[in-house]
């Protein structure tokens, strides 16, 4: 049973970080230098700025004095004064990620850094309105439980990660469509606000995955790439000149969609050809329990006879389709993640190069194949990372 949500408490939110409204751009420049490079000195932080070392040094102390950032240790050079960096504060902001998969759903909270404070989950055979948001109620209350009075005012917002178009998707998950076609009409902000004031930001499951990496992982590495996350259903995302790009309706990157052929030469998507749930269908087919799969600590060795096959077949799939995403934008490189052990993501980014190189890349110009850097949890701090860019940070082309 879940149990009742203190309303007080969680309405009382609405003090703290979350009246100080979005940052001014110099501002919102200034947290994201930091949050890219880490503790910079305020003469560095001018001249990648390109703003005055006053403006420079009279931002910093306003956003010093609201606990949003953390003066370091003197560093001290061959001339002059020793230089101070700068860094965001640990709890200068936190704020709630939520990502509503295919088997399970995840809120978390994290704070600036990307660093998660507190996580919990919910399995299912396949996700309904009802039993998500009664989870997100109590999870909510739970959380703010365990956090201080402090921690409390610092929460910006709650950011969900979810596939679009969900109730689409029915007859993948197993639900019955009659059931599935209630999350049409969803209105996730509405739903929130039954139980909180927090401000609510919805995003493309994987397009968050991608701006956990963009941010968190190997974004800094890269201008332009496409990035793979590998679920129980595979999702993409992509980064133009240092931004993860949303598109005109927030769809952008939906790599699964590519199109791909199945064994008798149809047409399919990626969806059909490179996801977890076609390990877990082979798995039910011999007897296994695929809920194994997402156990933690995840541990896939005792099915390494269907693992094998399932590899194979996925990174042939990805290097194709890394070429016709490459067909399209010149990206430097292709990022693969995915909700799997950190050695089958390695085999199956070695095994992705291989393929590639037996592709026609006629016209081409052959991108990286790089494993990604978050991990399984990508679309869950991906999600938390919404409300920042909305209010504190900037997603766009600046100098690192």
């Amino acid at each position: 049973m879940v149990p009742a949500m203190d309303n007080a408490v969680i309405r009382s939110l609405s003090g703290g970080v979350n009246q100080s409204g979005v940052r001014d751009y110099n501002e919102r420049l200034l947290l994201t230098l930091l949050q890219r490079n880490g503790p910079t000195a305020g003469s560095e932080l001018a001249r990648l700025a390109n703003l005055s070392p006053q403006t420079i040094s009279i931002i910093l102390r306003e956003m010093e004095a609201e606990g949003l950032l953390a003066r370091g240790a003197p560093v001290k050079g061959k001339v002059g004064k020793p230089s101070v960096p700068m860094s965001l504060a640990e709890n200068g902001v936190l704020s709630f990620g939520v990502k509503i998969g295919r088997r399970s759903a995840v809120l978390l909270l994290a704070d600036f850094r990307g660093t998660v404070r507190h996580e919990l989950q919910l399995t299912y055979n396949y996700p309904l309105p009802g039993p998500i948001f009664a989870f997100l109620r109590a999870g909510l209350e739970t959380i703010l439980g365990q956090c201080s009075a402090a921690e409390r005012q610092r929460i910006c917002g709650v950011g969900i990660g979810t596939p679009f178009e969900l109730w689409r998707w029915n007859e993948l998950v197993g639900a019955p469509a009659a059931e599935f076609i209630a999350w049409k009409d969803v209105d996730f902000a509405a739903e929130l606000g039954k139980f909180t004031d927090l401000p609510v930001s919805v995003v493309n499951d994987a397009t968050a995955g991608c701006q956990a990496e963009h941010i968190y992982g190997r974004g800094k590495e890269f201008r332009d790439y496409a990035y793979f996350f590998i679920g129980a259903f595979v999702g993409g995302g992509i980064v133009l000149n240092h931004s993860v790009y949303q598109g005109h309706y927030g769809n952008a990157g939906a790599l699964g969609s590519l199109r791909s052929f199945g064994p008798q030469g149809e047409s399919q998507q990626l969806i059909d050809t490179a996801s977890i749930h076609l390990l877990e269908t082979r798995l039910t087919e011999n007897g296994q329990d695929p809920q194994e799969l997402w156990d933690q600590p995840q541990d896939w060795s005792r099915f390494a006879r269907f693992v094998e096959p399932w590899l194979g077949r996925t990174a042939q799939e990805l290097a194709r389709a890394s070429l016709s995403v490459c067909a399209v934008i010149d990206f430097e490189a292709i990022l693969i993640d995915g909700a799997f052990p950190e050695t089958v993501k390695q085999e199956l980014v070695e095994r992705t190069r291989r393929y590639l190189v037996n592709q026609d890349m006629r016209g081409l110009i052959v991108p990286r194949i790089e494993a990604g850097a978050v991990g399984g949890n990508a679309r869950a701090i991906g999600a938390a990372t919404s409300p920042l860019f909305e209010r504190y940070f900037m997603n766009g082309n600046i100098r690192l």
